[in-house]
């Protein structure tokens, strides 16, 4: 029987070397200790994986820390360093199609993938703790990890600070522990997962528990910002948000449900973290902001349930979260989902297009604006009954999975029995203005 390495890369058009072939991740299991005085995490993961070929060694993604010690089914493996990846060549090799379980001991400082383009992405040491987030790369600079989204695994993390920190994450909240002068917090994230929705955020912050329609609801703020502040105020009304867009987009797919805060001057963006998005405080200096709750709630269903299989199509990802803001605009009584799309066609520069936008332009307005206008346009040409029937068959069909735009044109036209060839095409790859709908 003969073996190979596994890929470097999986093979991403824009991204090549993102994350690694040959085997597929069902979950990562994480024991880690951050010391915020000296800056240093520690700990183990445990990963359990399936070969998909006949694997003589394998590529993880881990950036700025060492692993001191490797594992593949309790054997020690070596592993080496190589840049951002590490290189594990197991005692034996592993068969296409067995389960295999790494145990990697590592630690270090960890730190920010810098990306001139995107901007940079990962673990940033903030005064009181630190957070980890970044798209489209963040997760390995925390864990080793399979680092693209077209590998969805489940996460649990167990992560000890000095007490009077607090630890916010995925999922579900387990067991804390306190001893010592340190508390464990436990988090679990039971549905598949893409790397870059892993988050943690650890600092002194108020943590608001509840339950909405029967699942964890868990949101907190910083304590350096008011408590009944705009930005306290905003997540109060994640539950209704989340009601509104169960309407259109079918069941909510996660098992809880909330949102963090960060008030730290290099984070001026928002991510939508599975089951817990992550919004920059900037998004509440002006006052309450429903249109970004909105907007990252309504990646739980597309991004994060729907997920991408490259990253060339996130448009599917952005162009439905402009279009949640725009529809919940509608909803609250505002301007109407209509109007937006009118005002936005009028004065968009429509060189850029959402359907191939470039590496250095994944997150440029032609993916969100221009993507949100072919949401709108889409309904108008097919229709109110077949659009919404397709958006809530694509999130049930395909919860969570991950998906291509080819995909998606497919499912419209059999929602819509039309051939819609030419209106994707000048939607979403023409360089000349569409005709509007």
């Amino acid at each position: 029987m003969s073996f190979s390495a596994g890929a470097e890369g999986v093979g991403d058009p824009y991204f090549p070397k993102y994350g690694n072939g040959g085997y597929d991740v069902a979950g990562y299991d994480l024991a880690l200790t951050y010391d915020p005085k000296a800056g240093t995490l520690d700990g183990t993961a445990t990963i359990t994986a399936t070969a998909g070929q006949n694997l003589s060694r394998f590529n993880l993604d881990l950036a700025h820390l060492t692993a001191r010690e490797v594992t593949v089914d309790g054997v020690t493996a070596t592993s080496t360093a190589q840049g951002n990846e590490l290189v594990i060549t197991p005692g034996a090799g592993i068969v296409a199609g067995q389960q295999f379980t790494v145990v990697i001991a590592y630690g270090g400082r960890p730190g920010l993938l810098e990306n001139k383009a995107l901007g940079n992405g990962g673990w940033m040491s903030t005064t009181d703790g630190g957070v980890a987030l970044g798209q489209p790369e963040s997760a390995s600079t925390w864990f080793p990890v399979n680092d693209h989204p077209s590998d969805k695994a489940t996460l649990k993390l167990a992560m000890t600070v000095p007490d009077g920190l607090e630890v916010l994450s995925n999922g579900v909240p387990g067991e804390r522990t306190t001893a010592g002068g340190r508390t464990t917090w436990r988090w679990s994230e039971d549905s598949p997962m893409a790397s870059y929705l892993a988050t943690v955020v650890i600092g002194q912050y108020r943590i608001t528990t509840g339950r909405h329609n029967g699942l964890p609801m868990i949101t907190a703020v910083p304590e350096s910002l008011p408590a009944d502040g705009p930005a306290a105020r905003s997540l109060a009304r994640t539950g209704e948000i989340t009601d509104y867009l169960a309407t259109v987009f079918g069941p909510y797919p996660f098992d809880a449900n909330g949102g963090v805060v960060v008030d730290e001057d290099r984070i001026r963006y928002a991510l939508e973290t599975q089951s817990r998005p992550v919004y920059g405080n900037t998004f509440f200096t002006g006052g309450e902001n429903l249109g970004v709750v909105a907007h990252e709630l309504a990646h739980q269903w597309f991004g994060d349930s729907v997920a991408l299989s490259r990253w060339q199509d996130i448009w599917l990802n952005e162009g439905f979260a402009t279009y949640a803001e725009w529809l919940w605009s509608e909803h609250s009584g505002e301007a109407t989902a209509q109007e937006l799309f009118e005002s936005t066609y009028n004065s968009f520069n429509w060189a850029e297009i959402p359907g191939d936008p470039t590496p250095a332009r994944l997150f440029g307005a032609a993916v969100y604006q221009r993507g949100g206008m072919t949401v709108h346009a889409l309904r108008e040409t097919i229709g109110d009954k077949a659009f919404f029937a397709l958006v809530k068959s694509w999130t049930a069909t395909h919860k969570d999975g991950n998906v291509t735009t080819d995909e998606f044109i497919k499912a419209a036209e059999q929602a819509s029995k039309k051939d819609l060839t030419t209106f994707f095409q000048n939607w979403l790859y023409g360089t000349g203005k569409p005709p509007a709908p």
